[in-house]
């Protein structure tokens, strides 16, 4: 029997959302994953660029250059308000200060850095490091700035640093949408019910979570850059909300609605409608 490779990020939301369905706790409808690979959400994307899993998390920046491959489950996804990247400097400054100077990015296809070509289109260099580095390159000088993510929303100001912009707050104010940062897609070659058989796995594993948060939590600190109680705690509060059990149609919008201004800004490709596996025939 084949079994399904798996990817997800070892940040807390995830490592919450996946815990059940990983360590069959739930009925997972006669699916069988391997064993699942806990990697950076920049990996993953790249991963998915590879066509390298069956189901993977990945932002929703990567989602537009894979959609002939995958398409978007509706349990799992990161998407709200007031959870975004947020820019940050070592000392107060107004953001368009940037132009011309060098600003630490997650990645070239994190939804963070979309969101900062977005609301600065006219940034010099765009540098690329892993998001548990960006702070401290930020705070020894090395980048201007840096944009930020995870569980660094929460930390940033004890590191002596200063939010110049929330680019989800902006990406709310000029949108009017909430702002989608990852989503859980699987291969469309899988066909309509066992996508359907994976989606209702992983929003039961999401059910689970809830109901036992206790039985996760050794699980989700061993894979957090952050093992502060307080700061899991805010970290899954924030990303693990109504869209993570359901994108519904304003989830959906949303991810459109954030694929769309990337395409018109050039950095995403063509003009292919979001699948959703409900959507295929």
């Amino acid at each position: 029997m084949t079994k399904l490779s798996l990817g997800y990020s070892p940040c807390p939301n995830d490592t919450f959302i996946f815990y059940a369905l990983v360590h069959e706790k739930i009925a997972s409808a006669d699916l069988h994953f391997a064993r699942p690979l806990l990697e950076d959400v920049e990996t993953l994307n790249s991963w998915a660029l590879q066509r390298r899993l069956d189901v993977t998390k990945i932002s929703c920046h990567a989602l537009g250059h894979v959609l002939d491959e995958y398409c978007v489950l509706s349990a799992g996804s990161a998407l709200g308000r007031g959870c975004g990247p947020l820019l940050a400097a070592a000392s107060d400054r107004p953001a368009e200060s940037l132009v011309g100077k060098r600003v630490a990015i997650p990645g070239k296809l994190t939804t963070a850095a979309l969101l900062f070509r977005l609301f600065l289109p006219t940034c010099g260099e765009l540098v690329e490091m892993r998001f548990d580095l960006i702070m401290e390159a930020v705070r020894r000088g090395e980048v201007d700035a840096g944009v930020i993510i995870h569980e660094s929303r929460f930390t940033y100001a004890e590191q002596g640093l200063v939010c110049l912009q929330d680019l989800g707050q902006w990406w709310e104010d000029v949108s009017g949408q909430p702002i989608p940062l990852g989503c859980i897609v699987a291969r469309r070659s899988l066909g309509r019910e066992k996508l359907e058989r994976i989606d209702q796995a992983i929003a039961a594993s999401i059910e689970y979570a809830f109901a036992s948060p206790a039985a996760c939590l050794p699980y989700i600190r061993e894979h957090s850059q952050e093992t502060a109680a307080e700061v899991v705690q805010s970290h899954i509060e924030l990303y693990v909300n109504a869209f993570s059990r359901d994108l519904g149609a304003e989830g959906m919008a949303a991810i459109e609605a954030f694929l769309s201004r990337g395409r018109q800004s050039g950095v995403l490709p063509g003009a292919v409608a979001v699948p959703v596996f409900r959507s295929l025939l």
